[in-house]
């Protein structure tokens, strides 16, 4: 009895530490009012109003970014500072952009440990952080960041260094879940709705920028370029003369010679007339006003005429002119390449091993956004990986299903409505093909418009071909070519009377065939072609 005791303490222990180990070192669901666990920063700038709401569609809270065009900073301190150099950390939390992401951030900064005195009030975007991790867009920025802000032994200095090629930001007004998970073999993964995006190595200078390890070397800042430094790797040939022939003043078009004034020209007549329509008007005052002038117009004599007014000789393009002479380039026998400054050791280099992460006091938001609706929740930090994917299924999951099925459904009525639009569309159309002068080209239009209406995935495709008939045939009227072989009427044959007679009676074959459109009627009525109208 007494040899099990300390079997059972062991297991007991076990069970303790796998029950530690399963827990959250943080996680704030908003299930409860956020005031006073979070603080408010109270920094003049910050004018934005937080509020605890439901999710839109859902009986779930979050912390929300209530009204446009602010400016917004709210904070919680943990209980313990988290570390970051031992272990697995798991940061993750949950965004859903209501009314969508045209230009504001939804990050998570994860504050270092601060001086004595400070203040959480006084939260602000000069606040220190270790991590600054979530999405952010706006204008030509689209990135989900990842900034880890690290010390330099060397110097002190706290760098910043940025994820290279982030993943972007979803285009939905859905919930995401963002998780950025730090390994302690420096790598650092980013998913999105528990999909990995991207992975990187914090050591490498591949993946963030600048690089957490500095250069061994750097150019030496008091280098300077020799004053007989040649960078040119062509130069003007000095021996190279000007040819004889050779005229720069030349001009680039000259007047054509041989050109002749077009027969009819009119140059007596002005391009544009007085309105002979226009009147003064009748509270015209002369003294006030000025004197009246009628609007011109275009002269009509000239519509119908080459031209009018007087006539010039066009411009052509000169076959002498040559332009400046440049003497060729040869290879410059000076050249000693782009000149760099030497290398040197450098100061602030340092090796590592891992990075030196400050541990995490506190999570922050602070933002500034043109959009409302942003709707945090779920923020969680773990030493777990499996805690992370059990919160992602079970809170976020079955909210993102309903929405999905939301959206497709919004997006199929859209859809039907869409094509309810476009048939109007091709009402239209058909109408113009029935127009009378385009009465040649009917056939090839209407073929156009019902592909389109059995294909509405190529319905712009449809209308853009449409428009452009229309404006060949309307230019082709307007300005000329060639016109359409009007139809060939059928010559009139004399009629034998058995002919007539066996036509009135029917041929056979008329028989058969009318009685099968007569089957295919009755089988599956059809929409009639607009050919048959």
């Amino acid at each position: 009895m007494m040899g099990g005791r300390p079997l059972l303490l062991l297991l007991v222990s076990a069970l303790l530490v796998q029950i530690r180990a399963s827990d959250p070192l943080l996680y704030e669901s908003f299930d409860e009012d956020f005031e006073g666990r979070w603080v408010v920063s109270k920094k003049d700038e910050y004018q934005g109003v937080w509020k605890r709401a439901k999710s839109d569609g859902h009986e779930d809270y979050g912390l929300l970014v209530s009204e446009k065009a602010r400016k917004y900073a709210i904070i919680k301190e943990l209980d313990e500072p988290v570390t970051l150099k031992d272990g697995t950390v798991v940061l993750q939390f949950e965004v859903r952009l209501q009314n969508g992401l045209e230009c504001g951030g939804a990050y998570i900064k994860y504050i270092r440990p601060q001086e004595a005195g400070w203040d959480a009030k006084e939260f602000d975007n000069e606040t220190p952080y270790t991590i600054m991790f979530g999405p952010d867009k706006c204008g030509s920025t689209n990135k989900v960041h990842f900034i880890l802000k690290h010390k330099n032994p060397k110097t002190g200095k706290y760098v910043e260094h940025h994820l290279k090629f982030p993943p972007s930001v979803p285009y939905d007004k859905l919930s995401h879940v963002y998780t950025a998970i730090l390994k302690p073999d420096n790598e650092v993964r980013i998913l999105i709705d528990g999909e990995e995006k991207k992975k990187a190595n914090f050591l490498s200078a591949d993946d963030f920028e600048p690089a957490l390890i500095p250069p061994k070397t750097i150019p030496d800042p008091d280098d300077k370029k020799p004053e007989d430094w040649d960078e040119r790797a062509k130069i003007p040939d000095p021996n190279a003369v000007k040819p004889d022939d050779w005229d720069e003043d030349a001009p680039m078009e000259i007047e054509d010679v041989e050109a002749t004034k077009p027969e009819g020209w009119l140059d007596d007549e002005p391009e544009e007339i007085d309105d002979p329509e226009a009147s003064k008007p009748e509270d015209w005052d002369d003294e006030e006003d000025g004197e009246w002038e009628a609007p011109k117009i275009d002269n009509p004599k000239c519509e119908e005429a080459p031209g009018c007014g007087e006539w010039k000789r066009p411009m052509k393009q000169n076959p002498a002119y040559k332009g400046k002479w440049h003497a060729p380039l040869i290879d410059n026998p000076n050249y000693k390449g782009i000149w760099k400054p030497q290398e040197i050791p450098n100061p602030e280099y340092f090796e590592l091993d891992k990075p030196d992460f400050d541990p995490i006091a506190a999570i922050g938001i602070e933002i500034w956004t043109m959009q409302d609706g942003i709707l945090f929740d779920n923020i969680l930090i773990a030493d777990d990986e499996k805690v992370a994917t059990s919160i992602l299924e079970k809170t976020w999951k079955p909210k993102y299903e309903v929405e999905k099925e939301k959206e497709k459904a919004e997006e199929a009525a859209a859809a039907a409505d869409g094509l309810s639009e476009f048939q109007k569309v091709f009402d239209i159309l058909y109408k113009i093909a029935d127009v009378p002068f385009l009465a040649p080209y009917k056939t090839k239009i209407i073929d156009v418009i019902e592909k389109g209406e059995k294909q509405p995935n190529i319905t712009i495709g449809i209308l853009v071909s449409v428009v452009v008939v229309f404006a060949t045939v309307l230019f082709r009227i307007l300005f000329g070519g060639k016109k359409p072989a009007a139809p060939v009427k059928p010559a009139v044959e004399a009629k034998k009377p058995k002919a007539a007679e066996t036509e009135g009676a029917g041929s056979s074959g008329d028989k058969v065939e009318k009685e099968e459109d007569e089957k295919e009627e009755t089988a599956a009525p059809r929409r009639r072609s607009r050919r048959e109208t």
